[in-house]
C-alpha cells in the first residue's frame, strides 16, 4: 500500500477501508510516513469529509496506536464525562461526586489546561497538597473504595491524536468536525469508561461557536460511541457567558464546593444535575432520568454529594482543611472592582474574552511553559439580563498586580449594555442519544 494511493482516494471523495487508515495512521505514527503526505490527507479530509464509519475507523485506529486504560478491575459500569471546554467550567468537581453519591464508579484521566484558563487538574492542584500521580493500582483502589479517582493522562494515550493535533494546528486543519471528534473520542475511549457522557459548549466562549456546528459534533461524537460499542450520550449547552460567577482555578474549586454544600448557583448546579443524571441511567443506576435528577438533587441537598468530595479529595493527599473552610484556598493580593460606566441592562458576554482577561492575569497558559497562579481570577457580579447602573460592580478582577490594565480592558470590552433588557440564553439546548 502507497500513501500517496490513500491521499488520492481521498482527494476524490472515497470512503478509506479500515485497513487503509490502519495504514497511515500507524506509519506516521511510528515515522515511516512523513508529515507533507500526512498533511496532504488531513486537507483533503477538511474538503471532503467522513462517514461516519471513517470517523469510527480513523477514531479505533488512533484509539489503537497506543496505551488503553484497563478498568476491568473497577467494579460496576463504569461512566466518564467529557466537556469541549469553556470558561469557568467546572463541573466535574460537582458531577463527579454526585455520580459517585449513588455508588456509579467514577475513573476519570484529565489533561492541563492550555488556554484561558488551568484545566482540571490544574485547579485541583489549588488544593495544598492533592496529587494527580499515582499508580494503576491506587487509581482503581481509589475508584473501587471511593467510587471516584482522577489522574493524569498517561503519556501514550492515542499519541497518534496528539502527532495529528500538532499538524492540525499548523496545516489549518483544526476545525474539521470529523478529525475534532476522532480526537476527543479516541482519549475517552482509550481512558476505559464503559459508558460516556459529552457536554458539548456553544457559543462565544466555545470552541464551535454556532449551534449548528455544536449540533454536527454532538452527533458525530455520538455516532462513535455507537459505531465502537460504548453508549454515548451529548449535551448541547450555552457558553455564550461564563458558567457559574468564578473563572480561574482555586476560585473555581471553592464556588463548586459551594455549589455541593447548597448554594443556589442555578446555571452550573443545573447543568451538573443534568449530566450526572444522564450518567447514572447509562450505568442502569435508575430506569430514568427523572428518577435519577429527582434522587440527584436530594444528594446535592442533603449533604451525601459534599461528603462525597470531601472523601476524594482525602483520598489524593488533598489538605482537607482548604475545604472545611474555604478561605484557606490560594487568593490573590489585589481585588479589583471593574465598574460600568454606564446604565442599562447586561445584553451580551463575550465569554472567550473573559477568559483571556484571567490568562492576562496568570489563570491559564499562553505556553505549555507558563506557571499557573492558582489565586488570580475573575468574579461576575453581572450576567446576562441583569441591570446595571453605572458606577455598579461588574466584575471582580483578582490579581498579584495592583494594575492588571490589559485584563481591565478586556473585562470591560467583553460586556455589552444596552437600554433594553434580554433573556438569558437557554442553559441546555439539545440531548443527542
Amino acid at each position: 500500500m502507497r500513501m500517496v494511493d490513500v491521499i488520492t482516494k481521498k482527494r476524490n471523495g472515497k470512503e478509506l477501508s479500515e485497513e487503509e487508515i490502519q495504514f497511515f495512521i500507524e506509519g506516521y505514527t511510528k515515522e515511516t510516513i512523513p508529515d507533507y503526505q500526512v498533511s496532504a490527507l488531513l486537507m483533503a479530509i477538511y474538503f471532503t469529509g467522513m462517514t461516519a464509519e471513517e470517523t469510527a475507523r480513523l477514531t479505533k485506529a488512533m484509539v489503537d496506536s497506543g496505551e488503553t486504560i484497563d478498568l476491568s478491575q473497577v467494579k460496576g459500569h463504569k461512566v466518564d464525562k467529557h466537556s469541549t471546554g469553556g470558561v469557568g467550567d467546572k463541573t466535574t468537581f460537582i458531577v463527579g461526586p454526585l455520580v459517585a453519591s449513588v455508588g456509579v464508579p467514577v475513573a476519570k484521566m484529565s489533561g492541563r489546561g492550555l488556554g484561558h484558563t488551568g484545566g482540571t487538574l490544574d485547579k485541583l492542584e489549588s488544593i495544598e497538597g492533592f496529587t494527580i500521580e499515582m499508580t494503576k493500582e491506587k487509581f482503581i483502589e481509589n475508584v473501587n473504595t471511593h467510587k471516584l479517582a482522577v489522574a493524569g493522562q498517561t503519556g501514550n494515550l492515542a499519541p497518534a491524536d496528539k502527532k495529528l493535533y500538532s499538524l492540525r494546528d499548523v496545516t489549518a486543519t483544526v476545525d474539521s468536525i470529523p478529525l475534532i471528534a476522532g480526537s476527543i473520542m479516541s482519549k475517552k475511549l482509550a481512558s476505559g469508561a464503559d459508558s460516556i457522557v459529552l457536554d458539548v459548549k456553544t457559543g462565544s466562549g466555545a470552541f464551535m461557536k454556532t449551534l449548528s456546528e455544536s449540533e454536527e459534533l454532538a452527533n458525530e461524537m455520538v455516532s462513535i460511541g455507537k459505531n465502537l460499542g460504548r453508549n454515548t450520550v451529548a449535551v448541547i449547552s450555552d457558553m455564550n457567558q461564563p458558567l457559574g460567577f468564578e473563572v480561574g482555578n482555586a476560585n473555581e474549586v471553592k464556588e463548586a464546593a459551594e455549589v455541593l454544600q447548597g448554594k443556589k448557583v442555578t446555571d452550573l448546579r443545573n447543568l451538573s444535575l443534568e449530566l450526572a443524571s444522564h450518567m447514572t441511567v447509562l450505568a442502569e443506576v435508575f430506569e430514568s432520568y427523572e428518577q435519577a435528577y429527582s434522587t440527584l438533587e436530594e444528594n446535592l441537598d442533603n449533604g451525601k454529594a459534599f461528603e462525597a468530595f470531601r472523601t476524594f479529595v482525602q483520598a489524593q493527599g488533598g489538605n482537607i482543611d482548604m475545604i472545611d473552610d474555604l478561605s484557606k484556598l490560594p487568593t490573590s493580593k489585589h481585588h479589583i472592582d471593574v465598574k460600568a460606566e454606564q446604565d442599562g441592562f447586561v445584553t451580551e458576554i463575550d465569554a472567550e474574552s473573559i477568559g483571556i482577561a484571567a490568562m492576562y492575569l496568570g489563570a491559564g497558559r499562553a505556553t505549555k511553559e507558563d506557571q499557573i497562579n492558582h489565586g488570580v481570577g475573575i468574579t461576575l457580579r453581572k450576567k446576562i439580563g441583569d441591570s446595571v447602573k453605572a458606577g455598579e460592580t461588574l466584575v471582580i478582577i483578582h490579581s498579584d498586580s495592583d494594575q492588571p490594565k490589559d485584563s481591565i480592558n478586556k473585562v470591560l470590552a467583553s460586556y455589552k449594555i444596552e437600554s433594553s433588557p434580554v433573556e438569558a440564553k437557554k442553559l441546555i439546548y439539545k440531548v443527542i442519544k
